[in-house]
Formats: structure tokens, sequence, C-alpha cells
């Protein structure tokens, strides 16, 4: 067995695992796992939001150590959840090594929606919101055509810079500004209204829900990053929409 392939594609499957969204006790315990499968004697892994270390001991006595820094995440939850049944099968069944990149490569083709089905989704999830927290019927047709706004410059900034704070502020600064002046023009009733359905977008739900579970299961340096994460990225949206509302603060 070529144990620093392994190795290699074992942390690939963790890798992908995090950025798709896992917490970190779902990634070391699935990179344990798949490492005892084939015969260490000893694994350790330290993952937090931005590295992932693994060190691994053999029968032989021979040590081996890896690591792979993590820089963006992409949440899919369909990807992770083929990459579970990827480390259970590698657990279950100890393919060689072919097949188990053979198996990587087919996860990794595994896409996300369509653009033209993540407009859609941007705002029905704005419109939604929208409605939900009270805005009308002219409300929600602005909220929807601001959410597919938002999906736009989200994805032109992120070409320029992959700085999430940036993206965020930008953001959120233009989609309070379009607000505004679309309430102002009489598309809309309730500005309020509408940048909460906006806001929905932008708040980074999964990484606050992942920093409890981490704290709660003993991760406490991970998990307090990623709600230091979490906190930064909210203050970083409310910069935003707060810059907006001074500088048209007359039009509201």
């Amino acid at each position: 067995m070529r144990t620093k392939e392994l190795i290699t594609f074992v942390l690939d499957i963790g890798e992908q695992m995090l950025i798709s969204g896992a917490e970190v006790n779902r990634v070391e315990d699935s990179i344990t796992r798949m490492c005892s499968a084939y015969g260490a004697k000893r694994v350790n892994v330290l993952t937090i939001t931005s590295s992932i270390l693994v060190t691994v001991k053999m029968d032989d006595g021979e040590m081996y150590t890896q690591t792979r820094r993590i820089r963006s995440y992409l949440t899919n939850l369909n990807k992770l959840d083929k990459l579970n049944d990827l480390s259970r099968y590698i657990c279950d069944h100890k393919p060689d090594l072919e097949e188990i990149e053979r198996r990587i490569e087919i996860v990794d083709e595994v896409g996300t929606y369509s653009p033209k089905q993540q407009y859609g989704i941007y705002a029905l999830v704005a419109s939604s919101f929208t409605v939900f927290f009270g805005g009308d019927v002219s409300d929600a047709i602005v909220s929807a055509l601001i959410g597919m706004l938002l999906k736009l410059m989200m994805g032109f900034i992120r070409k320029i810079d992959k700085n999430t704070v940036i993206t965020n502020v930008f953001c959120s600064f233009i989609v309070g500004l379009v607000t505004i002046l679309s309430v102002s023009l009489g598309f809309g009733t309730n500005v309020d209204h509408i940048i909460i359905g906006n806001i929905m977008l932008l708040i980074p739900g999964l990484a606050l829900t992942n920093a409890i579970k981490d704290i709660i299961s003993g991760d406490t340096i991970s998990g307090l990053l990623r709600l230091n994460e979490a906190f930064v990225i909210a203050v970083s949206i409310a910069s935003g929409f707060s810059l907006a509302t001074l500088l048209m603060g007359g039009l509201v």
C-alpha cells in the first residue's frame, strides 16, 4: 500500500468535506476512520477553519504527516452527502488507490444549481422573507428583483476579490442603495422589509450553526474561529446597509 498517496486522497476527501459545509468533528472522525481502515496504528488529526493537519503512524512504525490549507468555502450539501457516502464505502470495502481516486473524481463532478436556478432561488428566498417579515406584494416583487441583482453582484465581485468582508460590504451597500431608490420612486412600500429579505441571503447561518456545534462537541478553537468569522461577516453586512442608509437617508 502506497501510504503517502492514501493519506493524500484521504486529505482530499476531508478538505472537500470542510469546504462543502461539514463541521470539524465530522471531518476529523472521517479522516481517522479511513486511515484506521487501512491499518493505521495511530491517527492524529487537527482541523480548524483554515487548515487540516494529519499525522499517521502505521503498523511498521513509519510516521507520515501531511497538511492542507483551506482558503475558501463553497457550501454544497449534496456534495457533502456524497463525500460522507464515499468515506463510509472506503471504511467498509477498503478499495485500492485507483478506485478511491476514480470515486473522488466522480464526486468532484457534482455541480451546484445552474445559474438560472440560482437566480430563481435568490429571488424566491428574498421575496419569501420579505413577506414573512410583513412586506406586501409590491415589496416582495422588488425584493425578488434585488435578490437577483445581489446574485449578479456577488458573482462579479468574487471574480475580482474573494475577500468575504469586502464582498459583503459592497453587495449590502449596493442593495441598500437600490432598495431606497426603488421605494422613493414608488416601486415598493417598506424599505426595511425589502432590506431584511435580502439580508437573509447574506447571513452566515451555516457558519454560525457549525460554530455552536463545534464548541458543544469540544472543538473550542475551531468553534471560536467560526464564531468570530460569522461575527465579522455580520458586521460587514450591517456596515454596508448602514452606509447606504446614511447616504440616502433623506429618501427613506
